[in-house]
């Protein structure tokens, strides 16, 4: 083989490996730092992975916030009007966050199901709703005007 073309050969292989371990770096990193949405159904359904972080999304239910009286820890249940999964949190909750309302708690599962989230996300205005939400919630068959509490 003429040496050029050796030469030549040997940049494209180096080249090509190069860009091969690249992107299969930047895929393993996509992939550690993904978070993917469940709805309380797929919760109890035991679609949810337990040893991964997760977006857990739905409507907080009445009545079920409990505040802990010595520290920022509480505990409430979100629902898709099917199936209902309760979230523990330690920290303070965006203000916007209320009973009634959508939400998205990103977190881990723990063994009896319940989700222990590290972070809290609420909506920003009256008429937002998270857009996993609104499509669970949609999915259930309930319309989004019902899910709303009454001003």
């Amino acid at each position: 083989m003429n040496p050029l073309r050796r030469r030549r050969l040997l940049w494209i292989l180096l080249l090509l490996l190069g860009v091969g371990g690249a992107v299969t770096l930047a895929l393993s990193a996509l992939q550690q730092n993904i978070n993917l949405f469940y709805t309380p159904s797929q919760i109890a359904q035991g679609e949810a992975p337990r040893d991964t972080r997760i977006r857990a999304g739905g409507m907080v239910e009445q009545g079920s916030l409990v505040r802990a009286a010595d520290s920022l820890a509480v505990s409430f249940v979100i629902t898709d009007f099917q199936r209902e999964v309760r979230v523990s949190y330690a920290g303070i909750l965006p203000d916007l966050f209320r009973e009634g309302q959508g939400v998205v708690a990103l977190g881990r599962l723990d063994d009896q199901g319940r989700l222990v989230a590290d972070q809290i996300l609420a909506k920003h205005d009256e008429k937002y709703m998270p857009p996993e939400v609104s499509q669970a919630l949609r999915q259930a068959g309930r319309p989004l005007d019902d899910a709303r509490p009454a001003p």
